[in-house]
């Protein structure tokens, strides 16, 4: 599953020549050219990338194949899975009933998921945790999902809210909450059931209803695929050995959709960066789905994030914010989040104050996800840090 890695990050590593020399387009060359060569010498199956600004796509690239055994290539209308860059969408959909007056963010996850008082906390109350410490991965609760899938005929996510209700006497806060950052799956889906519960309509419904339709993400689906989208569902594949082999495709994340469950092709996504940069001509239309204030509260630093990540970054300097995390240089200030699950990996990055942003996408992960050096040392992260190197020569 995800975790939010010093890949998409160009604030601590020193310009490209091209920014310095040639400015955006020697800078785009020069990604293009490592784009193609990092994929290519990473057995990386298919890879896309848009950059955007001012709501416009000014960049983008598809390279390989979507399904490699059919050789059929990725295109912009290929599918991808987002994994934990859903959490972000979680986010939104909190703060939208939040300023319809449904919840505090400081309301006790426990006023909306009762079940969770049966959760051991040894160091306080579980009705304390808040749904703000949840947004923030500062509740202390463990990272991993469903730790116990260890046999390939096991389900790939808990179907259903019961298995994890089974499994609530069985879990402990790992940390005092609100002491310190602990990225955490699980918080995450607590937060899908509030707004299952107070919606009244499934997680894949609401969000569907007031974040995707209203952005015009039409191909963005949750889950398995509809058929009429399935030609261009991409398949996915994990490098291991130095060969590479398929995931299983098309996958289900049942009742953890609201951590990681989103599938769409890169134009949709075009458009929700389009939505998190903003445009004042387009404010009123944005507004219906989240009005610019709350987007900017959510990128406002809870916590620190840089320490449980100082062995995966070149800097400890990340903060969580609100379903995002944060960071700046002295010149820029950049927000975003990562995904990672079943062979994809992807990034959503936003330089806010100049309105660009990029989204990178792979079907194939080259390695394992570690809290270690080695997630600087992966195809899919050179090419991120160069995919920010190319957003900050186009933000000068």
């Amino acid at each position: 599953m995800s975790r939010w890695i010093a890949a998409a990050l160009c604030l601590t590593a020193a310009p490209s020549a091209g920014a310095d020399e040639g400015g955006f387009d020697a800078a785009l060359r020069d990604f293009r050219q490592l784009h193609r060569a990092e994929t290519r010498r990473a057995n990386i199956a298919g890879s896309s990338f848009y950059v955007v600004r001012d709501g416009q796509v000014v960049a983008a690239d598809h390279l390989g194949e979507q399904d490699a055994d059919a050789h059929v290539p990725v295109d912009a209308r290929t599918i991808y899975h987002w994994a934990s860059v859903t959490k972000t969408m979680t986010g939104i959909a909190i703060m939208q009933l939040r300023d319809r007056g449904l919840l505090s963010l400081d309301d006790p996850i426990v006023k909306y998921v009762p079940e969770l008082a049966a959760v051991h906390n040894p160091y306080g109350d579980t009705g304390a945790i808040t749904l703000r410490q949840l947004m923030s991965h500062s509740a202390g609760f463990r990272s991993g999902t469903w730790p116990w899938r260890d046999h390939d005929w096991q389900p790939f996510e808990p179907a259903r809210w019961s298995q994890l209700v089974a499994m609530l006497p069985y879990t402990q806060v790992e940390f005092e909450p609100g002491s310190r950052f602990g990225y955490s799956n699980p918080g995450i889906v607590y937060l899908g059931q509030v707004i299952e519960r107070l919606s009244g309509e499934d997680y894949e419904v609401y969000v569907d209803k007031n974040i995707l339709k209203p952005l015009g993400m039409h191909d963005s689906t949750f889950d398995r695929t509809p058929p009429h989208l399935l030609p261009h569902r991409s398949h996915s594949y994990y490098v291991r050995d130095g060969k590479r082999v398929a995931a299983p495709f098309d996958v289900d994340t049942g009742v953890t959709v609201s951590n990681g469950g989103l599938n769409a092709p890169l134009p949709d996504m075009a458009n929700y960066v389009g939505f998190l940069l903003g445009d004042p001509a387009r404010a009123a239309d944005y507004d219906l789905v989240l009005k610019r204030s709350s987007i900017d509260e959510m990128w406002v630093p809870q916590i620190s994030a840089g320490a449980d990540f100082t062995q995966g970054r070149m800097a400890t300097t990340t903060q969580s914010g609100l379903s995002f995390f944060i960071d700046r240089s002295a010149a820029v200030r950049f927000v975003g989040h990562n995904g990672d699950q079943n062979g994809f990996r992807a990034y959503l990055s936003l330089f806010p104050d100049q309105r660009v942003g990029s989204l990178l996408a792979f079907n194939t992960e080259t390695r394992g996800v570690q809290n270690s050096p080695a997630n600087r040392e992966t195809a899919e992260s050179h090419i991120a840090l160069a995919t920010d190197r190319l957003c900050e020569a186009l933000a000068k």
